[in-house]
């Protein structure tokens, strides 16, 4: 299984309602140190037509800090993941933040 495909099956797995780290989602994939691999991985997906994209919820994947990580080269995606999100039932603080504690995603493991 090439990297990009470890990276998407465990975002595969990300439940409704959830949300999973760069890093977390770097380390289910035995990635480990390699949480800007899974941004680039996400960020292709969001970059093929809609027609072509695979069902991956790539929204449901934030940053260590419980926050989007905002970049001019997504287009507007930032602004789309948030209410992919918020339509998810994840809510968000005055500051854009997300409580891992009631959020994140704690998987027992990941085929």
């Amino acid at each position: 299984m090439n990297t990009y495909t470890r990276i998407y099956s465990v975002v595969q797995h990300i439940p409704y309602g959830r949300v999973a780290t760069y890093g977390q989602v770097a380390r289910l994939a035995n990635l480990s140190g390699q949480a800007r691999l899974v941004g680039y991985a996400l960020y292709r997906l969001q970059t093929c037509p809609p027609n072509l994209q695979p069902e991956i919820p790539w929204q449901r994947v934030i940053n260590a800090k419980g926050e989007i990580s905002y970049d001019a080269f997504r287009h507007g995606n930032d602004h789309r993941q948030r209410v992919l999100l918020e339509t998810e039932g994840v809510v968000f603080d005055a500051n854009g933040k997300i409580s891992l504690p009631l959020y994140q995603w704690q998987p027992q493991r990941v085929d």
